[in-house]
């Protein structure tokens, strides 16, 4: 007897849309496939935290909106929704044909890194994002170390990386004429020191 292969149900924008809406949790549609988002640590709530409440405030009075985590994005030319971790939209919202819960236009994504989504954040998922017209600056956030990695678009199919990994740095987001203490990002949060930087701290003891 051979064994039969079931092959995994895929749906419409519109199926999803209608689960997604009576859902009690965030999922992602990827082409056709649901699928589930995970839950946030507390290192990665005290980072998204800190990020909105630092943007909002140094934007007071400019044309830009910082969103978070339950704002539903659509990349049309991937057939995708998703809900990234920070999202700045300059001047008006753009929303989904039909739709106004879900925005089109984003111009800077943050996301904050974690152990599941990693290779998917500074992959696959940065290559959907970069289909986006509108979108001009990615900032990928360790949540384990201090590391934030920012992608600047410079032309067509250009991006420039810049990295920090230290306190005293400041963050400046070209496409926000906007700066950011690195220390002010990573306030409250716990880095916990790798494995052989314990052993030698405790061995010194």
């Amino acid at each position: 007897m051979v064994a039969q292969v079931q092959t995994p149900r895929t749906y419409s924008p519109e199926e999803y849309l209608a689960l997604e809406i009576a859902s009690e949790t965030r999922n992602e549609y990827i082409d056709g496939e649901i699928v589930p988002m995970a839950g946030g640590m507390p290192n990665h709530n005290r980072i998204v935290r800190n990020l909105c409440t630092l943007m909002t405030v140094k934007m007071q009075g400019q044309p830009y909106e910082v969103f978070v985590a339950d704002q539903r994005l659509w990349i049309p030319k991937r057939r995708i929704y998703t809900y990234p971790d920070v999202m700045v939209v300059q001047d008006n919202l753009i929303y989904q044909e039909g739709r106004k819960d879900t925005i089109i236009n984003p111009l800077l994504i943050i996301e904050v890194l974690s152990k599941s989504t990693r290779n998917y954040d500074q992959g696959e998922k940065f290559t959907f994002y970069r289909t986006i017209p509108t979108f001009q600056e990615y900032v990928l956030v360790d949540q384990y170390s201090h590391h934030v990695q920012q992608y600047a678009k410079t032309g067509v199919k250009k991006w420039e990386l810049q990295e920090y990994d230290r306190l005293e740095d400041e963050i400046t987001f070209g496409s926000l004429s906007l700066a950011i203490s690195f220390a002010d990002i990573y306030d409250k949060v716990e880095i916990e020191r790798p494995e052989f930087e314990q052993e030698v701290l405790s061995t010194n003891l």
